[in-house]
C-alpha cells in the first residue's frame, strides 16, 4: 500500500502547470484568426479597387512594378499576420508538450507517439494528415480514460486539413504579390480560404479549452484522492 501511495505521489510530482499555457494558446489562436480576418479585409479591399492599369505587381521575368499605397499596406498587414501565426505557433506546441507529459504521468504509460513528432508531424508529408491529430488523442485519452472526445478537436483538424492538403489559406504556397494578384482576379477565393483558417483558428481555441479542461479535472481528482502537486495546476 505504501509503495502504491508512493508511486502515485511521484506520478503526481511530475505534473507540470496547464492551464496558463492552455490560455496562452486559446489567445494565440484567436489573435492568429483575427489576423486573417483583418487580411480579409484587405483582400476585399484590393478586389474593390480592382487592378490597376498596369498589371499585376509581379509581372513575371522577375519584373515587378512599383507597389501602390493599398498594396504595400496588404503587405504590412500579412506580414504583421505572419508574425502572430508564429507567435500561435509556439503557444501551441508549448501547450501540446505540455499536455503529452501530464498525460504521461496521469497513465503511467509510454506516449502513442514519440516526442520528436510533436514538431515534425506537422511537416513530414502524409504522416502531417493525422499525427498531430492522434498527439491530441493519445493525451485526451490518457488523461480522461472513458470520455468522450470533444468535437471541437475534429471540427479543427479538418479545417486545417482542407487548408493544408488544397494549398491554401494558412499553408498557401504564393508570394504576396501573387497573392495580391489573386485578390484583383479571384478574390472569392481568398475569402472563402481565409474564412476557412478564422474558422480552424476559433475551433482550434475550443478544442485547447476543453482538453485542458479535461486534463485539469483528472488532476485534482487525483490531488483531492490524496496526491500531491508539486506546482499548482
Amino acid at each position: 500500500m505504501t509503495e502504491q501511495t508512493d508511486q502515485s505521489a511521484a506520478r503526481t510530482l511530475a505534473y507540470r502547470p496547464v492551464q496558463a499555457i492552455g490560455r496562452l494558446a486559446v489567445g494565440g489562436l484567436l489573435l492568429a484568426g483575427l489576423a486573417w480576418v483583418v487580411r480579409g479585409v484587405w483582400e476585399i479591399r484590393l478586389a474593390v479597387a480592382g487592378e490597376p492599369a498596369d498589371g499585376p505587381p509581379d509581372q513575371g521575368d522577375g519584373v515587378h512594378r512599383p507597389l501602390n499605397s493599398l498594396e504595400n499596406s496588404y503587405h504590412l498587414v500579412t506580414s504583421a499576420a505572419g508574425v502572430l501565426t508564429f507567435l500561435c505557433a509556439m503557444l501551441f506546441l508549448s501547450w501540446l508538450l505540455r499536455l503529452r507529459e501530464n498525460a504521461r504521468a496521469l497513465s503511467g504509460d509510454t506516449p502513442k507517439y514519440l516526442g520528436i513528432w510533436v514538431f515534425l508531424g506537422w511537416f513530414v508529408p502524409v504522416v502531417n494528415l493525422w499525427f498531430p491529430r492522434g498527439i491530441v488523442v493519445d493525451a485526451f485519452r490518457s488523461s480522461a480514460p472513458g470520455r468522450r472526445l470533444p468535437g471541437s478537436v475534429n471540427v479543427w483538424w479538418g479545417l486545417w486539413l482542407i487548408g493544408m492538403t488544397t494549398g491554401v489559406g494558412i499553408m498557401y504556397r504564393d508570394s504576396t504579390d501573387q497573392i495580391i494578384e489573386r485578390a484583383y482576379t479571384e478574390g472569392w477565393q481568398l475569402q472563402l480560404c481565409d474564412a476557412f483558417v478564422v474558422a480552424a483558428a476559433v475551433a482550434g481555441a475550443f478544442a485547447v479549452r476543453a482538453v485542458t479542461a479535461a486534463q485539469v479535472e483528472r488532476m485534482r481528482a487525483e490531488q483531492s484522492a490524496g496526491t500531491r502537486v508539486a506546482e499548482p495546476v
